[in-house]
């Protein structure tokens, strides 16, 4: 026994009715002691593991296929197949199921399956009645056999014998004889009937009809019967479509003849599927499913035998990237490609893989940085869908390729600038092209899918290249069209129609809204990189000068822009927002919407909202410092008295850190005397402690009536740093006592009023709080006075 005679794959219907590739193994039938009978046993090819071990029971369904396939279910909705590599060993199994079984192996079925409603039904029919009669194929009983088929399809166990008695007795091919001389003579009526038979055997819904319906010397006259639907006045043309207007072209002649049938009868079945049968309703969706089955592993070994002609594929990469290959000739060959992809969906992951793996080794990405850049509208069109079943199955592959590409070439030449390019020339009203081109870049520079247990460095790498070879490609429409936003300063508010850098043009509106999309997600998703770019650029001014367009999906793509930048909390963007001004766009936007209430005027306060909430108190300070005059007319919401009311609250907050600490220098200087003199025996910590708990009433009102006395006199005049003066250090105070912690926090505050004095409006939260424990670890509650100027 060959082992490619057994070589199968093992697959499994799922709930969509598609089939998945189990894995690929060798087949064989032996005694399973655990299931107690003979079972069909594949074990792997990889690693000898078991994909299936299926015991082969007496009262299974199984149906051989199209020679080389054999399926069947084991239980409710779980459906089973193996396909084989070779004929012969499709046949040795199925001799061997149906010697467990007890059948004949010339059928194609070794059971009469039976619903359990029906079982009691048929228990006590004779073996004589195992096959439905049939009336003689004849033009006067057609109506009858009409009725027949159409009576059997709400029976399943009909439908069996009926489908056995048209195999047994070859009678589709008598049938197909009679609608030649019906048509011939012109019987409609007939013809009518011969519809509703054709139509009632697809429905019976069996590979073994199908194989003989849809061979060569059959198909068309199938589709001929179909043709005749009685609900139509006058007949569908099908056949002439199918043989004159649809031509079968051979960008490189298919030397294969087993292959070129493969193709046409893929097509046709597809096309009898699709156009001539109507569409089933909820109660006949499931009589086509074995339809759908063939053209399913009609189109996996069409794959399979394409990529395995390793000669065919090579030819037709040639001749793609060939400059002497005349324009006509590559527009075929570009959606032959296209089609060979379309087909590789219905592939297993493991198989596509080894598909895409093909096409990569045959040098479809250089192929495409060609075609892409080519006029011929088609051509590209085609050559767009194929880059996305590319970036789609993998990006890591297509990334690789870019990286590798040779610097010393124009930048223009790299393929991510030509999809850039493309994107930004589609010449299609409504952008569709630009869409899905704009789709595929997010994919590609997406840092999810960039694989770090792969290759480490590929996020890295590959943003630093596109940062560097393809952004200013990407921008440069967003640029160009900002390009005057220094003349535009000086037109009044409101006139933006004669804005010049707001063009009135929908298609260039639509463009911008695309890129500030990406740009938006760059913003999220690569942090350093856009960071850089957005500063170098000074790109946020540009984009904000969008907010004049009379597109208002415009200015919302520019304003979304803005809020995920300050949505990130980073102070790096926002001391740059502040030292460009770049809230005056938004708020003047705000002013000229006036009292419409619409998404630009709900998406620019959720803006303020967001920066309220937060409490981003440099922003709060810029905006109520600069603005408040102008947004305090608004108060159909509360947003800006919360930003002044966030305001007030910080500068108190400030103001009490400042008095906190601030002192009169003579007051310390008499103070810290006081504690000088009775800190002399510092070497003994209880007399110290003692000391202190005698003195500190005395020590602490003349400390108050040198503070009042200070605070009377220096009130208004040198209340900013005067006070401030640092006692000098003394030896007395050691961090040896104990007892010190506590009685040393009236000089100590002194220290830092100089740095207060520097520190701005900003402050953080976590410093204050930092300061507050601090202070409470040090101080006792009775001995803090909280000083007021």
């Amino acid at each position: 026994m060959s082992d490619t005679r057994r070589r199968v794959k093992v697959y499994t219907l799922n709930e969509d009715r598609q089939w998945d590739d189990r894995g690929t193994g060798h087949v064989s039938s032996t005694f399973v002691e655990r299931l107690r009978g003979i079972s069909l046993l594949v074990r792997a090819e990889s690693d000898g593991s078991l994909l299936l071990e299926s015991k082969i029971s007496p009262n299974t369904a199984y149906q051989k296929q199209q020679d080389t396939l054999i399926v069947w279910s084991e239980a409710d909705n779980y459906d089973l197949a193996l396909s084989f590599q070779e004929k012969a060993g499709c046949d040795e199994i199925w001799e061997r199921i149906c010697q467990v079984q007890g059948r004949d192996p010339a059928l194609d079925i070794t059971q009469d399956p039976i619903d359990e409603s029906e079982e009691e039904r048929f228990e006590e029919i004779p073996e004589t009645s195992h096959l439905v009669e049939l009336p003689p194929c004849e033009q006067s009983r057609l109506e009858e056999i009409a009725d027949l088929v159409t009576s059997v399809l709400s029976s399943p166990i009909r439908r069996e014998k009926l489908a056995l008695a048209l195999m047994t007795e070859g009678y589709i091919k008598k049938l197909l004889g009679l609608f030649r001389v019906c048509e011939e003579v012109d019987n409609r009526e007939g013809l009518h009937h011969l519809y509703e038979i054709v139509r009632g055997v697809l429905f019976l819904n069996k590979a073994a009809l199908f194989e003989v319906m849809f061979s060569d010397d059959c198909i068309m006259d199938v589709v001929g019967c179909l043709e005749y639907d009685p609900a139509l006045v006058q007949p569908k043309r099908h056949r002439e479509f199918l043989t004159k207007t649809a031509k079968f072209k051979e960008v490189i002649p298919i030397t294969d003849s087993e292959l070129r049938q493969k193709i046409h009868q893929t097509y046709r079945v597809q096309y009898i599927q699709d156009i001539i049968l109507p569409t089933p309703s909820v109660f006949e969706e499931n009589f086509l499913s074995t339809l759908t089955s063939f053209i399913f592993f009609n189109k996996v070994e069409i794959v399979s035998m394409l990529q395995e002609d390793e000669k065919f594929l090579t030819e037709v990469f040639a001749q793609l990237t060939d400059d002497a290959t005349e324009d006509s000739k590559r527009r075929e060959l570009v959606n032959f490609v296209k089609e060979f992809c379309a087909f590789s969906q219905t592939l297993q992951p493991q198989n596509r893989d080894a598909f895409f793996k093909t096409l990569a080794n045959l040098g479809i990405l250089p192929a495409l940085e060609i075609v892409m850049g080519m006029d011929d509208l088609q051509v590209r069109a085609a050559a767009t869908d194929i880059f996305s079943y590319l970036v789609e199955f993998s990006p890591s592959m297509v990334r690789e390729f870019v990286m590798q590409e040779p610097q010393q070439t124009d930048d223009d030449v790299l393929l991510i600038n030509v999809v850039i390019k493309q994107m930004i020339c589609d010449s299609d009203p409504e952008l569709g092209g630009a869409v899905q081109l704009m789709g595929l870049l997010r994919t590609l520079i997406d840092p999810e899918n960039m694989l770090a247990s792969t290759n480490k460095t590929e996020k890295t790498e590959f943003l630093s290249f596109f940062y560097k070879y393809c952004m200013h490609v990407l921008t440069a429409p967003l640029l160009a069209n900002t390009a005057h936003d220094k003349n535009s300063k000086d037109l009044q508010e409101g006139s933006t129609k004669v804005n010049p850098v707001c063009p009135d043009n929908f298609q260039t509106a639509q463009l911008l809204a695309l890129i500030l999309e990406l740009l938006t997600f760059c913003v999220e998703h690569h942090t350093y990189h856009i960071k850089t770019y957005i500063m170098n650029k000074d790109l946020l001014r540009r984009v904000l000068v969008l907010m004049n367009s009379k597109h208002t999906f415009l200015a919302l793509c520019a304003l979304r822009f803005m809020r995920r930048i300050i949505g990130l909390k980073d102070e790096y963007y926002n001391r740059y927002i502040i030292k460009g001004n770049l809230f005056e766009p938004v708020i003047n936007a705000l002013l000229d919407n006036g009292t419409r209430y619409n998404l630009l005027n709900s998406a620019i306060i959720e803006l303020f909202e967001f920066i309220k909430v937060e409490d981003i108190k440099s922003l709060i300070a810029h905006i109520v410092d600069n603005f408040y005059k102008a947004l305090e007319s608004i108060e159909y919401v509360q947003t800006f008295k919360g930003l002044k009311g966030r305001y007030e609250q910080e500068k108190d907050r400030q103001s009490q850190r400042l008095n906190r600490y601030r002192r009169d220098a003579r007051s310390l200087d008499e103070d810290e005397e006081l504690w000088f003199n009775d800190d002399d025996d510092d070497d003994d910590g209880e007399a110290v402690e003692k000391r202190m708990g005698d003195d500190f009433s005395d020590s602490y009102g003349k400390y108050m009536e040198a503070k009042k006395g200070a605070a009377n006199g220096a009130n208004g005049a040198n209340n900013n740093g005067k006070a401030a003066a640092i006692p000098p250090a003394s030896p007395a105070v050691t961090p040896n006592n104990s007892s010190a912690s506590s009685v040393k926090t009236v000089p100590l505050p002194a220290t830092p009023v100089v740095k207060t004095a520097l520190v701005g409006l900003v402050d953080y939260p976590d410093d204050e709080d930092e300061e507050e424990d601090e202070e409470e670890e040090d101080q006792s509650p009775r001995k803090r006075p909280r000083l007021s100027s």
